[in-house]
């Protein structure tokens, strides 16, 4: 049994997904259950969370003891305006905890958010420099502590400013449509972490 963990933001929660089945957490598992895995899932996500509120959901995945976990955070420290040295820090110290438990980690760091509807064209550029200066603190704190960073942001911003239909209705989370383009991005990142566990542990 294979015990995978999914843990940060709304976008790691699923919101707007028309269907549980349509989330990140369901769409992975199914494709772990492709590669021949029997896989439990445990999502304790929570929709609005920063990087500050990590620790309390790693607290409570405790008892989970999960082999593998999908970490999803940043939009929301952009949007509240977290320091981004202090999100990084939190990060960092998330996945510590998970990987002191034997727990291998994917951190999916801050969206490229620049064409979100709420983004005046004018301002694009700079949103996405912000972005990417919280996403390359949040990737040398999360591989300083061991974790595996998936690189996805920029090519999943391409498709999502070129294609409407990948938002939900609020056009700002993904829709059911946009969960299963960013599923697929994130799959080979996530059967190459399991991958990587089996083939250390034989």
């Amino acid at each position: 049994m294979l015990r995978f963990l999914v843990l940060g933001d709304s976008l790691a929660f699923g919101t707007g997904a028309a269907s549980p089945q349509d989330t990140l957490g369901a769409r992975l598992t199914r494709e772990l259950e492709r590669a021949g895995h029997t896989v439990h899932l445990d999502v304790v996500a929570v929709p609005g969370a920063t990087s500050l509120d990590l620790a309390a959901q790693v607290r409570r995945a405790a008892s989970v003891d999960a082999d593998v976990a999908l970490l999803v955070v940043g939009a929301n420290d952009l949007t509240r305006q977290t320091p981004a040295q202090q999100a990084a820090a939190a990060l960092g110290a998330a996945v510590e905890v998970l990987r002191r438990r034997g727990t291998d980690v994917l951190v999916v760091p801050t969206p490229d958010l620049s064409s979100v509807a709420w983004v005046p064209p004018a301002f694009r550029a700079v949103v996405a420099g912000i972005c990417d200066q919280l996403r390359a603190r949040q990737t040398l704190a999360a591989e300083a502590a061991g974790a595996a960073v998936a690189p996805v942001a920029p090519e999943l911003a391409r498709r999502f400013a070129t294609d409407p239909t990948l938002f939900a209705a609020d056009r700002f989370h993904p829709s059911s449509a946009g969960y299963a383009l960013v599923a697929e991005a994130l799959a080979p990142h996530v059967l190459d972490l399991v991958a990587r566990r089996e083939a250390a542990a034989a």
